[in-house]
């Protein structure tokens, strides 16, 4: 079971570090914010993480590979959610001149899971590599995966919002907020466009 928890993370080390929506996401919040700000929609992302995972580890995706146009709407919903907070960011004045501002929500961390469709197939390919361990009980087994998968995410995110945190602390200092704020939102856009053409 420790080598499989090993060889899990190295799986998964390049898939939750690199860039994707949801790092972007917690980097810009954390950039606009700071890091505290983020922990609500960071509860939200990884409470429905561990439950969107647990659901597949258990076979729910079986009910889903019936009807592949729930991947297609799930797409679509999931680019155009991203392209809205990029919006946001774009339209931001200044931080602290912008008074409509507002840290991400619970519920903005538990949409920008669900409309995800990336995470879903990278949730699938994880158990079709790593739920085949003999001896294990498959259900301390799903659970087990479960849980390191949406620590690490935690993980990984927590990483990208401090990185965020510092980079919005020195672009305030220089009176620049209002371009970092459009480079996220730019950047933002970019992962809506490429969540589409996926």
């Amino acid at each position: 079971m420790v080598e499989t928890a090993i060889a899990l993370v190295l799986f998964l080390f390049p898939l939750a570090y690199s860039p994707g929506p949801g790092n972007l996401f917690f980097a810009a919040n954390g950039a606009r914010f700071g890091v505290w700000a983020t922990l609500p929609a960071s509860l939200g992302y990884h409470l429905a993480t561990w439950s969107v995972t647990a659901a597949i580890g258990f076979g729910f995706l079986r009910t889903l590979e019936s009807a592949p146009v729930v991947f297609v709407m799930l797409k679509l919903a999931g680019a155009l959610y991203v392209l809205w907070i990029a919006s946001g960011l774009l339209r931001a004045g200044v931080q602290d001149m912008d008074a409509e501002a507002r840290p991400a929500s619970f519920r903005d961390g538990v949409m920008l899971l669900l409309l995800n469709p990336k995470a879903y197939v990278i949730i699938a390919l994880m158990f079709t590599q790593f739920l085949s361990v003999p001896g294990v009980n498959r259900t301390l087994l799903v659970l087990g995966i479960t849980t390191l998968f949406t620590l690490n995410n935690l993980l990984a995110f927590t990483v990208w919002t401090l990185m965020g945190a510092r980079l919005g602390a020195v672009f305030a200092r220089a009176g620049s907020a209002r371009a970092l704020n459009m480079g996220f939102g730019l950047i933002l856009g970019a992962v809506a466009v490429w969540m589409l053409l996926m």
